[in-house]
Order: C-alpha cells, then sequence, then structure tokens
C-alpha cells in the first residue's frame, strides 16, 4: 500500500469518529458523546504527532525550535518597533503641537501687546504734543477783554 493513501484513509476515520461523537451528542446524551468525542480529539492528536515524526523526523529537534524561535522574535520585533513607532509619532506629535500652539500663543499675545502698547503711547504723545501746540496758538491770542480794551482805544483814536 501506498503510505500517503493509508494516511489519508487514517483520516478520514478519524474525521469520520468525530463525526459520530457529534452524532452521539444528538442522540445518546452529552455525558456520553462529551466522552466518546474527547477520546477521539485525543486519539487524532497522538496520530498527528505520530504522523510528524514518521514524515518530518526533525521537527521537534532543536534546530527548528530555533528557527521557530527566531522567526517568531523577527516578527514580534517587526510588529512591536511599528506599534511603538507609530505610538511614540502620535504621542509627540501631540505634545510637540500642543507645546508649539501654547509658546506661539504665549509669544504673539507678548508682541501684539507690546506692539499695541507702543503705538497707544506714540499716538497719545503726538495727541499730546498737537495739543501743547494748539495751546501755545491759543496763549499767543489776545484774550477778550484785550481785544475789547484794543477796540475801544481804536475807537477812540477814530473819534479824536
Amino acid at each position: 500500500m501506498n503510505p500517503n493513501r493509508v494516511d489519508f484513509l487514517v483520516d478520514l476515520a478519524y474525521g469520520v469518529v468525530i463525526l459520530l461523537a457529534a452524532a452521539l451528542i444528538l442522540l445518546v446524551g452529552t455525558g456520553a458523546g462529551v466522552a466518546f468525542g474527547i477520546g477521539a480529539i485525543v486519539s487524532y492528536v497522538i496520530h498527528v504527532v505520530w504522523k510528524m515524526a514518521r514524515f518530518d523526523p526533525q521537527w521537534m529537534s532543536e534546530e527548528v525550535t530555533e528557527e521557530v524561535t527566531e522567526k517568531v522574535e523577527e516578527t514580534l520585533a517587526e510588529e512591536v518597533t511599528e506599534e511603538v513607532t507609530e505610538s511614540v509619532e502620535q504621542t509627540v506629535t501631540e505634545e510637540v503641537t500642543e507645546e508649539v500652539t501654547e509658546k506661539v500663543e504665549e509669544t504673539v499675545k507678548a508682541e501684539v501687546t507690546e506692539n499695541v502698547e507702543r503705538t497707544i503711547s506714540e499716538e497719545v504723545n503726538d495727541i499730546i504734543d498737537k495739543l501743547e501746540q494748539v495751546n501755545e496758538r491759543v496763549d499767543r491770542r489776545p484774550r477778550a477783554d484785550q481785544i475789547d480794551a484794543m477796540t475801544k482805544g481804536e475807537k477812540e483814536e477814530d473819534e479824536s
């Protein structure tokens, strides 16, 4: 007989036994069906281990274990690196955005306040200078009583 056919038939037989366990659960009762099913699954696991040892005697050796371990380590390292990188990028982006926003707000507020104060101070100084110039012109003009006295003096001269 061909070993591949024997393996196929054994696998098929185990499948039928597991199906029979499911039928027993439905027909006879849960206790008997579950016991039969667990027995079938345990014997199938033993069969798979025997088959792996027969077809690949190295499958449980240290070399294979080391290769599997290396592959798992590489996969985990890549996944962890990607996740950590994404997490760090996201965290850094959020923190930097918050800090930059705060610093920009503070700087802009300080500069705007300073510029507004400087501009208002300059404008007030210009207004004060103009008021002083107007006051000087007003002070140079004769007062109303002086104008009256001057106009009386001119009238008296004209009448004489």
